[in-house]
Order: C-alpha cells, then sequence, then structure tokens
C-alpha cells in the first residue's frame, strides 16, 4: 500500500513537472513570436520613416540566431509605373566593397603573403609620388584605416546633361590614382584620420601585384563562393541591374526634376566600390566575417582595434570608430556592432552585425534626394535608428529564450 502510494507519488511529480514545463515552453514560444512580431512591425515602421523624408524606396532585412528573415520595404521602386520595392532586389553597395576588400587583405596577411605594416611602395614602386606624396612613408594598414593622408579626386556627374554624356565612363585604378597624385596629401602619414577611397584603390592594386588576379576575383574566390554569395558579384563595365532591382534617382539642382541614374558604369568600381549584392548576401557575409569563418582569429583581432574618426564623419554617426575596413557603433541596448555604409548616385546602404556575428540587418536606399548637410543628416539618423532597433530587439528575444 504503501509503496502505491510511493509511487503515486512520483508519477503526480512527473505530470506536475511536465505540465509546468509544458506552460514554460509555451509561454516561451509566444513571447518570442511577441518579441519577432515587434520587430517585424518595427523594421517597417523604421523604413516607412526614411521614406517620409523624401526618399524613394527602402528594403530591409534582418537575420536572426535562429535563422530567420524578416524583411521590411517602403516606398516605390519606380517613380512612373509606382511598383512596389522588392525586398529581395539588387543594388549597388558602393563602399561596403571595402569591408569586402579588406577582409581579403587581411587573409593574405594571415597566409604570410603581405604585411599589413609593409610600405605602399613595396608593392607599387612609384606608383604614390609627387605632390609630397610619398609611399615610402604609407603603410597597408595606414590605407584600411584612413590615415595615409591621401587627397580624394573623384570625377562627379555636375547635371543632368552630364550624367548623360559621362555615365558609361570607365576609369582604371592608375587613372584614379593619378588624379590624386596631382594633389598634395591631406596630412602626414599616421597623423590625422580622413576617409579615403584612393586608399581602397591602392589596396586593390596591392591584391592583384600580390596574387596575380584581379580584386574582384579574389574576392569571388575568397569571399562570394565559399558563403555561397550566388547574387553578390562585380559587373565590370556593365551598366545595367539584374532583376529584380528597385531604380535609383538623382536630384542634380534644388527645384529639378530628379534623374533615373540607375543605368550607370560609375567611376568606383576599383575596389573602393564595384559590388553589386543583396540583403540578404550582405548579412551572410558580415555574420560570417564576425563569426570567425573568414579569418583566422589574430587576423579578426587586429580588424577589430579600431581608432577615433574625424569630428565632421563623427557628426554623421555619433560615437563611431574606425577598424580595418569597417566601423564599430555603441547599441542603445549596450555592447557595439560593426558594419560598412556605402552611398553613390542615390544610393545609401546601411548595415550593422552585433559582435558575436549573430544578428545582422542591410538596409537599401533608392532615390536618396538629400540636398543639403541638415538632410543628410536626417537620412542617416533614420537609417541608424533602423539598424539600431533591430539589433536591440532581436537581442532582448534572444535573452529571453535564453
Amino acid at each position: 500500500m504503501r509503496w502505491n502510494l510511493a509511487l503515486a507519488a512520483v508519477v503526480a511529480g512527473i505530470l506536475s513537472t511536465s505540465c509546468t514545463s509544458g506552460a514554460s515552453a509555451a509561454k516561451q514560444h509566444d513571447d518570442q513570436a511577441r518579441l519577432q512580431h515587434d520587430a517585424e512591425a518595427q523594421l517597417r515602421r523604421d523604413a516607412d520613416a526614411i521614406t517620409a523624408l523624401g526618399v524613394t524606396g527602402v528594403q530591409a532585412r534582418l537575420a536572426t540566431p535562429d535563422g530567420r528573415n524578416l524583411t521590411a520595404t517602403s516606398g516605390v521602386a519606380n517613380l512612373t509605373a509606382r511598383r512596389p520595392v522588392p525586398s529581395n532586389g539588387y543594388f549597388r553597395i558602393a563602399s561596403v566593397t571595402k569591408a569586402f576588400v579588406a577582409t581579403v587583405i587581411l587573409q593574405l596577411a594571415g597566409d604570410g603573403k603581405l604585411s599589413l605594416d609593409d610600405t605602399v611602395e613595396r608593392w607599387l614602386p612609384s606608383v604614390v609620388s609627387g605632390n609630397g606624396n610619398d609611399g615610402r612613408a604609407i603603410t597597408i594598414r595606414q590605407l584600411l584605416q584612413h590615415t595615409s593622408g591621401l587627397h580624394d579626386d573623384y570625377p562627379d556627374y555636375t547635371s543632368a546633361k552630364n550624367f548623360y554624356q559621362h555615365r558609361y565612363d570607365t576609369y582604371t585604378p592608375e587613372q584614379t590614382v593619378g588624379r590624386a597624385m596631382r594633389h598634395r596629401p591631406d596630412f602626414q602619414p599616421g597623423k590625422d584620420w580622413n576617409y579615403s577611397n584612393t586608399g581602397y584603390v591602392l589596396l586593390s592594386m596591392i591584391i592583384q601585384r600580390v596574387t596575380g588576379h584581379p580584386w574582384h576575383q579574389e574576392v569571388q574566390d575568397r569571399i562570394v563562393r565559399p558563403l555561397g554569395l550566388k547574387h553578390t558579384f562585380g559587373p565590370g563595365t556593365s551598366p545595367k541591374l539584374p532583376q529584380p532591382h528597385a531604380e535609383t534617382y538623382q536630384r542634380f539642382k534644388p527645384g529639378e526634376p530628379p534623374v533615373n541614374v540607375t543605368e550607370q558604369v560609375g567611376p568606383g568600381t576599383n575596389g573602393e566600390a564595384g559590388l553589386v549584392s543583396t540583403t540578404a548576401d550582405i548579412n551572410r557575409f558580415f555574420r560570417a566575417l564576425l563569426g570567425g569563418r573568414l579569418l583566422p582569429p589574430a587576423q579578426l583581432t587586429q580588424m577589430k582595434q579600431t581608432i577615433p574618426v574625424s569630428k565632421e564623419f563623427e557628426q554623421l554617426m555619433p560615437g563611431v570608430r574606425d577598424g580595418l575596413g569597417f566601423f564599430s557603433r555603441p547599441l542603445s541596448c549596450g555592447g557595439t556592432y560593426w558594419g560598412h555604409e556605402g552611398g553613390d548616385s542615390g544610393w545609401i546602404t546601411a548595415d550593422g552585425v552585433t559582435a558575436d556575428g549573430r544578428r545582422s540587418v542591410t538596409v537599401s536606399l533608392s532615390g536618396v534626394f538629400a540636398q543639403s548637410a541638415n538632410d543628410v543628416l536626417h537620412v542617416e539618423q533614420a537609417e541608424s535608428k533602423l539598424v539600431d532597433n533591430a539589433l536591440c530587439l532581436t537581442s532582448n528575444a534572444d535573452h529571453q529564450r535564453r
């Protein structure tokens, strides 16, 4: 009798524990679903807040630790047909390309094929010279971290007529660097910080000198193919984007009608920019990078060693610090995130990945009509808010799940 009573007590205890565990699991599932719904709704609100500033179209994608992809779009993909923005559209990622180029450079350093303390002169003799420019005084690390002092001098479209005349023009890296050499340096190497596209053109030239292959082929072989980034590529001199994609627009002067500038080669195709991608591929790249799947620990640690940026740059991105090929920024919920923005001819790309590589968000803006520094600041603040909200909301969901 006592045995039966004892057995009944054990069974009752098991059933009670099972019911409690089941209830707890159900509550956890409900909480997770609610937080995910909240994150997706916030992503839509933040995308709408960007188009409210006059941006034609927005697509955003958030990748969560459990493999989910939350997407949001806002605005239109075309001002004429007014078709919706595709959530999986291609776009020119502009300077986000620099993070890919920097990763290749760090891989070559990890392979022992170059050192970050090598001078530019060692790999590109006499390329950086004249007007006070001296490749013997500039290191690869300084090119990566925008402390070389090299000046930027890029051809730019000055009007709609000028755009139609020159949108298919192409420029070799030598031509781009040659334009910069007409100017004195902005400062002595290592003495200050100033964002330099010219430095990344030189890095692409160093990649070719070291490997014997163009920078975009090394990106393809070392990053794109191993990660399965099926929608990331260098278009070369092709001015067209694959479908689907949003159209992008530029207003050259206040009051003038917007010009569709989607079809163009663009001057930045030599490693300082030049790749086409999607939000899904950009998320996958940054998660792999911060997750340690692209670089040995020593090289990733070097990449994450940051320095202060200029006051002007920090006004756009409060708290930002520069690593080797990407930037760190503080999260409102604590900690930091990493990423690299890009912008050109109406396109703006912003992205962010948590330090552990578990959560990542990418947003592509098309048709940015910002005409003043104040307009640019408002767009920057809105896209930064989208990134911060997305990473913090999913961070809270992850903590609750644990």
